[in-house]
C-alpha cells in the first residue's frame, strides 16, 4: 500500500491491502473494505463514507459523506452524499435512511403499495421534515381515467411557475440541491421515478408511478431524484419563480442552513 496523505486517523494496518495514492483526500470516519483501490489523482473520499471489498475509484471522483460503495463496484463518477451504489460503471440504487455509527439501515421507501389505498383525497406524512405524500381523486369509466387536485384544498400551494422532465437516463440524476423559500409538487404523469427527501437529520425515498400521487417538498428539504424508467415524464409546480439566489447547491451549504435555521430556534 502506498504511503497515504489523509486526514483520517486510522492507522495503515486498518486498510491493508488497499491500493491509497498519497494524493487521496480521505476524511474522518471512513470505513475501507480490503483490496480497495483509489486512482492516482483527484480523489476525495467524504467523511463518514464506507468503501467496501474490491471498489474501484476512478480519478478525479468523490465519494459524498455518510455513502456507501458496495463490493466490487468501479465508479467513474462523483457520488452524492448518503447514496448508495454498485455496479460497473456505478449506479446509484437507493439513499441510506439515516446517520448510523454500526451496520448501514435498509432504506426507507414508500410507495403506493406500502401504503395502502386510502380513501381520496388523502395524505401522508413521510416523517421528514414537512414532506407529504398526497392522493388526488380520481374518476374511471369507460370513457378513460381522470386525476384532479383543487388548490389550495387537494394542493398544499398555488403555483406559480412549473417545469416538466422527461428523457432522462436511467444512470442519471436529478435535482440534488434544496431551496430556501421555494415549495415544490412533484407528479411523474407517465413511467416512474424515485424521490429522495432529506431534512438534514432524516432521509426517504418516494417511489411515483402513478398520475393520482404526488409529492410535497417544502423548503429546506434537499431532494433528488433519480432512477427514471425511460418514459417517465415528471411534472414540478413551485410556488416562486425563479431565484438564483434561493438555491443551495451542495450538500455543506445545505447542512449548515440547516444548522443555522437550528440555532435561529432554539434562540
Amino acid at each position: 500500500m502506498n504511503k497515504t496523505t489523509t486526514k483520517n486517523t486510522r492507522s495503515e494496518s486498518q486498510w491493508s491491502e488497499c491500493l491509497i495514492p498519497d494524493s487521496a483526500l480521505i476524511e474522518k470516519n471512513v470505513v475501507f473494505g480490503s483490496r480497495v483501490v483509489l486512482a492516482d489523482s483527484g480523489v476525495v473520499i467524504r467523511s463518514g463514507a464506507r468503501l467496501d471489498t474490491a471498489c474501484v475509484i476512478a480519478e478525479n471522483v468523490t465519494i459524498g459523506q455518510g455513502s456507501w460503495v458496495r463490493a466490487g463496484t468501479v465508479v467513474l463518477r462523483s457520488v452524492p452524499a448518503n447514496a448508495i451504489v454498485e455496479g460497473n460503471p456505478a449506479r446509484v440504487v437507493g439513499y441510506i435512511n439515516q446517520v448510523s455509527q454500526g451496520s448501514r439501515p435498509v432504506p426507507k421507501l414508500l410507495d403506493f403499495l406500502s401504503i395502502g389505498d386510502l380513501s381520496r383525497p388523502a395524505k401522508v406524512k413521510t416523517g421528514v421534515g414537512g414532506s407529504t405524500i398526497y392522493f388526488m381523486r380520481n374518476v374511471v369509466d369507460a370513457r378513460g381515467a381522470l386525476t384532479v387536485g383543487e388548490v389550495p384544498s387537494e394542493v398544499p400551494f398555488a403555483p406559480v411557475r412549473y417545469f416538466v422532465v422527461y428523457d432522462v437516463p436511467s444512470v442519471e440524476l436529478r435535482g440534488e440541491h434544496a431551496h430556501k423559500q421555494c415549495e415544490q409538487f412533484l407528479i411523474c404523469l407517465h413511467g416512474s421515478c424515485r424521490v429522495l427527501l432529506d431534512d438534514g437529520s432524516h432521509r426517504c425515498e418516494v417511489l411515483l408511478d402513478r398520475p393520482d400521487m404526488g409529492v410535497y417538498m417544502p423548503a429546506m428539504i434537499w431532494g433528488t431524484q433519480y432512477r427514471y424508467s425511460s418514459d417517465a415524464v415528471l411534472l414540478v409546480f413551485a410556488s416562486r419563480h425563479y431565484e438564483a439566489d434561493d438555491y443551495l447547491r451542495t450538500y455543506d451549504d445545505f447542512l449548515a442552513e440547516c444548522s443555522k435555521l437550528n440555532q435561529l430556534e432554539v434562540k
